[in-house]
């Protein structure tokens, strides 16, 4: 009689083994759920909002340095600007677009360039309520995991003629680039330097592209996709580039700004 109840026992004990798997298993996926949308942000956003405050105190001692450059060259802000809103841009400090002028905007030429994966501007985003570090190059691990927005490499730096283009998270990992898609037409971006303070105006957005498409971050922004997203001349250009939809990196979301205004530190 006892060989006979052995089936069930051993079914009934398989069964509670399964479970207690499941049970187990659905617990490691939750921690690890969690570790991703939560431990992550909060971890990338407390390294990046330390890397803000030390960019700001580095540049605060700076200012209290007499600069035995002051009488340097400026940046020969060479060639034609955009005539698609992003006109040569006034030193006034104040924002929308002015109209063209003689001189580019004043850029500091010659000093070193930042080294790979280093820290050294910060962009805010008013309308998003953003403010994050913005590093050189865009790898994973030294920039876009620890919440930094990163610099294409072979784009143009901030108020220089041509594409200034940054890519960041839109989930995880600090994901700075989160609500991006709420940005519209005349949005405030300000991007501050050791030298300078830049701001863009909002200007053209395209929803939805593909990773390979270069385009985008070319020194006149234009999608080699969807032809008719762009610009077609010269200027001073921002882009901000991130996956969409969102927890997913199929796709690509451009928002593309225009130089309107430069204040120097």
């Amino acid at each position: 009689m006892r060989g006979r109840g052995g089936g069930p026992r051993l079914l009934a004990r398989g069964l509670w083994l399964s479970a207690e798997f499941a049970v187990t298993l659905g617990v490691v996926l939750l921690l690890l759920v969690a570790h991703q949308l939560w431990w992550t942000n909060r971890e990338a956003r407390a390294d990046a909002g330390r890397t803000v405050q030390s960019l700001q105190r580095e540049w605060e001692r700076d200012e209290s340095v007499p600069d035995e450059d002051s009488g340097g060259k400026a940046g020969d802000g060479g060639g034609e600007g955009a005539r698609e809103g992003s006109s040569r841009p006034s030193g006034s400090g104040r924002g929308g677009v002015e109209g063209g002028g003689s001189a580019g905007p004043a850029v500091r030429q010659g000093g070193p360039a930042p080294r790979w994966d280093q820290a050294y501007a910060v962009l805010r985003i008013p309308r998003i309520g953003l403010t994050a570090p913005v590093a050189e190059g865009t790898s994973k691990g030294g920039v876009l995991d620890r919440g930094y927005v990163g610099h294409y490499t072979r784009t143009a730096q901030a108020g220089q003629a041509g594409n200034f283009a940054l890519a960041g998270h839109r989930n995880t990992h600090g994901e700075p680039f989160r609500r991006i898609d709420r940005l519209r037409s005349g949005d405030r971006i300000t991007v501050e330097t050791r030298d300078a303070v830049y701001t863009y105006t909002v200007g053209k957005r395209l929803a939805r592209t593909a990773p390979s498409d270069s385009g985008v971050i070319a020194p006149v922004p234009r999608s080699n996709i969807t032809t008719s997203a762009g610009y077609s001349a010269p200027g001073y250009y921002l882009t901000l580039t991130t996956c969409t939809p969102e927890f997913s990196s199929r796709y690509r979301l451009v928002v593309w700004g225009v130089l309107t205004a430069m204040r120097p530190r």
